[in-house]
């Protein structure tokens, strides 16, 4: 087993066209690897933690940990820009992806020669965001036109709900214990919904709140391992924390003048990692609001974030002890 294996670790990427590799509780860059193709524009990590699928220019990357160089590139049937990248949880099977035009895509990972595509899910608009439910066969598709579809993969059934009339749904995402949907759009407005297991039938989703997020463009929402917490980016320079009992907000993370991308937890909710456009990703104590790490190395904004906390068969620190100043 590789050495990459045995540890956490953070993946950052952006406009200068490489991804990064880190040991996130020290700050370390492990790797730096070249996506000379394009800007990514998202970054996931699969359920097996071996392989990590990069979201850039009509094609997706896939990288295996412990090699310097993509393992299988996709870029048949794609156009514009790959929007959101993400793998099923369960066995590993398949990788979904939506982007610019108008597809989400279902890949078979497993395929013999190369990824092969097993069903498309046509939106006639652009996508922003996917993220798949806890029950690993409904997908949620956020689109620029506005609207957010439902849709179950198993049957071909979908449902579409419309938080705010001719606005982007910029991201949504939805609680690892299943009992809420997040959405954000681009006026920063966040909507929360409350989500009921159907049986068979399609999930069903009650609008419970808005919360008014940020002054500016939302860009980004996540919930904590725990489903305690709700982060919200935004291009005023903040990713603000909600604790998910009240939906009251218990923490805002500043920066200057810089757009705030996207965020990610730690395993254990007590830490958060964010990347913005003023090419650093920061590694946040979320008790002292204070920034423990610094990942620097990009040469252009920082826009996606992968993270994968706990490590496999190995007794490495993934606690986040002893982070007591700034790198």
């Amino acid at each position: 087993m590789g050495v990459l294996q045995l540890q956490p670790i953070l993946a950052t990427g952006g406009y200068d066209r490489t991804i990064r590799l880190w040991q996130p509780y020290t700050g370390q860059c492990i790797r730096t690897l070249v996506h000379s193709s394009s800007q990514v524009n998202s970054l996931a990590i699969s359920s097996t933690h071996d392989l990590l699928a990069a979201g850039g220019y009509e094609r997706i990357r896939l990288y295996d940990f412990n090699r310097p160089y993509p393992t299988a590139q996709i870029d048949f049937g794609l156009h514009k820009n790959v929007t959101r990248v993400g793998f099923q949880q369960q066995g590993n099977r398949w990788l979904y992806t939506g982007g610019e035009d108008g597809k989400v895509c279902l890949w078979d990972i497993n395929a013999t020669k190369r990824p092969s595509c097993m069903h498309i899910f046509e939106c006639q608009r652009p996508v922003n965001a996917l993220c798949l439910l806890p029950n690993q066969v409904e997908l949620l598709i956020a689109m620029q036109q506005g609207g957010i579809y439902l849709w179950d993969i198993r049957s071909d059934q979908y449902d579409l709900v419309s938080p705010e009339a001719d606005c982007a749904v910029q991201d949504v995402t939805v609680s690892p214990n299943g009992a809420y949907m997040a959405a954000i759009t681009s006026q920063g407005k966040c909507f929360i919904w409350t989500l009921t297991a159907q049986g068979t039938g399609l999930t069903k989703m009650e609008s419970a709140i808005c919360l008014k997020a940020h002054r500016k463009y939302g860009l980004r929402c996540r919930f904590s391992p725990d489903s305690s917490l709700l982060v919200t980016c935004s291009g005023d320079g903040t990713a603000r924390i909600y604790r998910t009992d009240r939906w009251m907000l218990q923490a805002e993370l500043p920066i200057e003048r810089f757009w705030m991308w996207d965020a990610v937890f730690n395993y254990n909710s007590k830490y958060i990692i964010t990347a913005s456009s003023d090419c650093l990703a920061r590694l946040w104590d979320i008790e002292t609001n204070r920034v423990e790490r610094l990942y620097s190395g990009h040469l252009k904004a920082v826009t996606a974030l992968a993270l994968r906390d706990v490590s496999v068969g190995s007794t490495a620190d993934t606690t986040g002890k002893g982070l007591s100043s700034t790198h």
